[in-house]
């Protein structure tokens, strides 16, 4: 496609209406989540608790990151290894 060579940008389009120190901040709005079964009183990581495995499943069947479902990264290990082992003894 042609670009239009009449079309200028403005001096503060360059970076999307930002300017260059407004960048490198860090963002006030973005709160961190805490792990879902950390909590006191979770359920227990286990392949046999098929009603917690699920809901870390997506529908095609793989493992949801942790980014997404704010899990910390030990319970994530714990997790995804469990959600193997019930898809290995096919209970999921």
């Amino acid at each position: 496609m042609r670009r239009d060579k009449n079309k200028k940008k403005k001096k503060g389009e360059r970076f999307g209406g930002l300017n260059k120190l407004s960048l490198f901040k860090k963002n006030d709005i973005r709160l961190k989540r805490s792990c879902p079964l950390s909590i006191k009183g979770a359920p227990e990581i286990d392949y046999k608790n098929l009603r917690l495995l699920k809901k870390y499943i997506s529908d095609t069947g793989k493992i949801l990151p942790s980014r997404i479902t704010s899990i910390s990264q030990n319970k994530q290990r714990k997790l995804s290894l469990a959600i193997k082992r019930a898809q290995f003894l096919g209970l999921v």
